[in-house]
């Protein structure tokens, strides 16, 4: 294993004193593991907390900030934050409104954040949850009972906090995370398995000529083991299992997110895009708008996950409202 640490056990603590460092907007809680915007909640605004393992950057926290998060957990590598995490975000950032958790469907995540919901609760604090479950690849997966959650993650975080920049409720901003994760799907495929710091080793064997299709962001089995072949066919594949999950009618609009997993060359990105454009072609759906690139990672893994969000112009407008964040930024 080669890797820029001092110590596996130290990675998680070691990032986020370079977090604080290279982003001066975000306030970085050491103690809590809690990444929070520097500036205080606007009062009556509703909060939005997410968080996750690490290993996925820049989820959560580089989604920290104007249009999006209020705050972020991060717990170790590939494994969820803790409630005692969740409650004090959920008590840095609360401002009257109440708080809307989003997590992603892995058990770890859906206990925990469940736990510190409650716990909010009694301290007075009024708890929203949307779950994320996009992942058409697989049901009831080594880590969850149903969908995992993937890079729909995204697409939540950034309409709903669109949204309560603009003074939605706790309630109607729930409804819109959910009605995003709704219309939402996505599928992921590994070429390579990635290394963890603390086991030093990859995750799972990869033969040099076969692919991972339906991977997991955790490095999680997929749907089969096949041998490599061109992009057309790998993308052709996945997004039939994705559009006979949300089958678009001719003429509908699409939110487009081509994700790296961490390795994957933006090269080879933009390749995919051309091919998943080709097959929404095809189909007369138009790609209204596009992200490309690493948001929703598995440490080294080599890879690419595709996420579509058939869209209104209501999530539209909610997708193109000024963001700034460390990974995202636009119309500010």
């Amino acid at each position: 294993m080669k890797k820029l640490i001092n110590s596996p056990d130290d990675v998680v603590a070691d990032a986020l004193a370079g977090i604080a460092v290279a982003h001066p907007s975000l306030a970085v809680d050491a103690k809590n593991r809690v990444i929070t915007r520097a500036a205080q909640t606007r009062i009556g605004k509703v909060a939005l907390v997410s968080g996750g393992g690490s290993g996925h950057e820049p989820l959560h926290g580089g989604f920290v900030g104007l249009g999006m998060l209020d705050a972020a957990c991060p717990g170790e590598v590939f494994t969820s934050p803790v409630p005692g995490q969740m409650l004090a975000a959920a008590q840095s950032v609360d401002a009257g409104a109440g708080v809307l958790f989003v997590v992603k469907n892995y058990t770890g995540d859906v206990l925990n954040f469940q736990m510190a919901a409650e716990l909010a609760v009694d301290e007075g604090i009024a708890v929203e949850t949307v779950l994320v479950d996009d992942d058409v690849a697989v049901q009831d997966s080594t880590w969850t009972a149903g969908r995992r959650g993937t890079g729909a993650t995204l697409f939540v975080e950034k309409m709903v906090g669109a949204a309560a920049e603009r003074g939605a409720s706790l309630a109607e901003a729930a409804a819109i995370g959910r009605r995003v994760n709704a219309a939402s799907r996505s599928f992921a495929v590994a070429l390579t398995s990635c290394t963890t710091p603390a086991a030093g080793r990859p995750g799972f064997e990869l033969p040099e000529d076969e692919i991972e299709v339906g991977v997991g962001i955790h490095g999680e089995p997929g749907r089969s083991r096949e041998k490599i072949r061109p992009a057309r066919e790998i993308v052709a594949d996945a997004m039939a299992a994705i559009l006979d999950d949300l089958p678009p009618a001719p003429g509908d609009e699409v939110v487009l997110l081509v994700n790296g997993l961490g390795a994957t060359p933006l090269l080879e990105l933009y390749i995919v895009v051309g091919e998943v454009a080709s097959v929404l072609a095809a189909r007369d759906v138009r790609i209204a708008r596009s992200l490309v690139g690493n948001y929703v990672t598995s440490l080294d893994m080599a890879g690419v996950s595709i996420t579509l969000c058939r869209a209104d112009q209501e999530l539209l407008d909610l997708w193109d409202a000024p963001v700034d964040t460390p990974a995202l930024r636009w119309g500010v």
